[in-house]
């Protein structure tokens, strides 16, 4: 696979924030991020080649939905962008970690520790 100049290790997107798949029709709240790919060798087989985004990349974990449904993502930076609507993510899990909703942007909420 060639370089892509798109292709950056620093993560561009942060814990809260509302993207959207460059080439999919869904979006979804950032709720971790992997430095680089580190889901199973099976998940990326999975990926038709020509799509298949490089491993050496930060991969980002989603509470994402589309028309049809909520679920889980976990998507390559080169694959995702900003979304600028200010619409809320209705995924059920969103609630659990993130208050109020500004500019793209979800409040983390404070997790009490024991």
């Amino acid at each position: 696979m060639q370089h892509d100049p798109k292709v950056t290790k620093n993560p561009l997107f942060t814990i809260g924030q509302v993207v959207r798949h460059r080439y999919f029709p869904f979006r979804g709240v950032v709720f971790d991020v992997d430095a680089e790919f580190s889901n199973s060798e099976e998940w990326w087989e999975s990926i038709p080649a020509e799509i298949r985004p490089a491993k050496e990349q930060p991969f980002y974990h989603l509470f994402a939905e589309n028309e049809d449904s909520s679920y889980e993502a976990y998507v390559s930076q080169q694959n995702l962008v900003a979304d600028d609507s200010d619409e809320p993510v209705n995924h059920p899990d969103v609630g659990e970690l993130f208050g109020h909703l500004e500019k793209g942007q979800y409040e983390l909420k404070a997790i009490p520790r024991h």
